[in-house]
């Protein structure tokens, strides 16, 4: 069997894997004990965050001529990819909270939403809440002017009752 006939289904797994995805962020994983590992993997399943470790030429070949093409200029050393169909900021926000605790974890590039972003714009993404948080606060913000003219409304009634 021709070696390309046994590069072509990984490549292929890549290439589903960040087709119709909002995220991948690149990381050197160099120096993580199996138990942080482990941990992370179990953060990433948790918020729907596939994770997994690819030869850096699989890499390069799966993302050539789409809109993550750009991570290609990262592929050096041990890289893993973070890979989100659903949050576009869950993988850059655990890979970076997680590499307070775990300084071996680097980050080394990533693309969201179709934007590339180096390491530094990776770490600014990961301080953007998820979709989830924002429109929570959104909804807060929105009941709290009525909530407070609510209660303006029931003490002007109530005041009014006690004089009649």
């Amino acid at each position: 069997m021709a070696k390309v006939e046994l590069k072509k289904p990984v490549i292929d797994e890549i290439s589903e894997l960040l087709n119709g995805a909002k995220s991948a962020v690149l990381v050197d994983y160099r120096g993580l004990t199996v138990e942080e590992d482990t941990n992370l993997r179990k953060q990433l399943r948790e918020a729907g965050v596939t994770y997994k470790v690819y030869k850096n030429t699989m890499i390069n070949f799966a993302v050539k001529g789409t809109e993550f093409e750009e991570l290609s200029k990262h592929l050096e050393g041990p890289t893993a990819i973070a890979v989100s169909k659903e949050d576009a900021t869950a993988p850059a926000r655990i890979l970076f909270n997680f590499s307070k605790t775990a300084e071996a974890l680097e980050l080394k590039a990533g693309v969201v939403e179709g934007t590339y972003y180096d390491e530094a714009g990776i770490k600014v993404i990961a301080t953007v809440p998820s979709r989830e948080e924002l429109i929570s606060k959104l909804l807060g913000s929105i009941q709290s002017p009525i909530t407070n003219f609510a209660r303006v409304i029931k003490q002007i009634a109530e005041k009014n009752e006690a004089t009649a």
